[in-house]
């Protein structure tokens, strides 16, 4: 773990450095709010790790890992007010903390920090703004029309969780200075592994007590949101049972690379099984 807690260590510092920089005053405030609450740092610790698995070192992807960290949070916040979730991460969210204006212009603020991160390689801001194309084009399709099957679904978990994810991984991958087929074999790993995360997600939504989750449960059935549990008669077990399909797919994703055997490498493959078993 140590190891693992090094790179987050590294990626938290510089978030913290990143942010610091931000004006004015009261802007800095409610970045602050919205990214240092906590979070599990997933997606930049799978940029770094994918970045050494091939190759390079933890400094190369840094930036891009603090990018993609800030990307997800701008998300949050909008989610949140979509969604009149008052608590992320056992905190007030951005809007009950500041109001509806402020969030927003939190978000705004968080998406130019990251892509001032990205600018210095072509093939990293192509990576970030395909995925958000998806992102925003999952979250007009949620509001407008749900999904009504299981393929819907899938389909809206891939733009909404999946897509990130997936530019995660690739920018590690860019980092490194991989070639395309490299950069694609771990951008489907990614995608793989991000709707199992969110496919996981639902069964907690469904299952889970809130004060160990950590935010409001049952919010998807309150909301009449989309989640695997509500739009299939699947059941949480069930559901369960698809997100170790997926994480077993996402596995033989990064097995058709050559990459050597690395502990970065064994912690990606590592992250594939723990996605679809983890309590918070």
């Amino acid at each position: 773990m140590e190891y693992l807690e090094s790179r987050r260590a590294r990626v938290e510092d510089r978030l913290e450095e990143v942010l610091d920089g931000v004006e004015p005053s009261e802007l800095a405030d409610e970045v602050r709010h919205v990214t240092l609450s906590g979070g599990k740092r997933v997606r930049p610790t799978v940029t770094v790790l994918v970045c050494e698995a091939l190759g390079g070192e933890p400094a190369d992807a840094v930036d891009y890992a603090v990018g993609i960290e800030l990307v997800h949070n701008a998300s949050l916040v909008i989610d949140d007010i979509i969604d009149d979730s008052d608590v992320r991460r056992g905190v007030p969210s951005a809007w009950a903390e500041f109001g509806f204006g402020p969030a927003i212009i939190a978000s705004d603020g968080l998406l130019g920090e990251a892509f001032a991160l990205f600018s210095s390689d072509e093939r990293a801001m192509q990576a970030v703004s395909e995925a958000m194309v998806e992102l925003g084009e999952g979250e007009a399709t949620e509001l407008v029309a749900q999904p009504e099957t299981e393929d819907e679904y899938m389909e809206l978990a891939r733009r909404k969780t999946g897509a990130l994810f997936r530019a995660a991984a690739e920018l590690g991958a860019i980092a490194a200075d991989a070639d395309a087929y490299t950069v694609e074999a771990f951008g489907q790993y990614a995608e793989r592994v991000g709707i199992a995360f969110q496919m996981r997600d639902d069964v907690l939504d469904a299952t889970a007590d809130e004060d160990d989750l950590g935010k409001p449960t049952g919010h998807d059935e309150t909301m009449d949101r989309p989640s695997l549990v509500q739009v299939t008669d699947i059941t949480p077990a069930e559901a369960n049972q698809r997100a170790r399909d997926l994480s077993d797919d996402a596995l033989a994703s990064i097995s058709a690379v050559d990459a050597p055997d690395s502990q970065a490498l064994a912690y990606l493959q590592d992250l594939a099984e723990f996605v679809v078993v983890r309590e918070r």
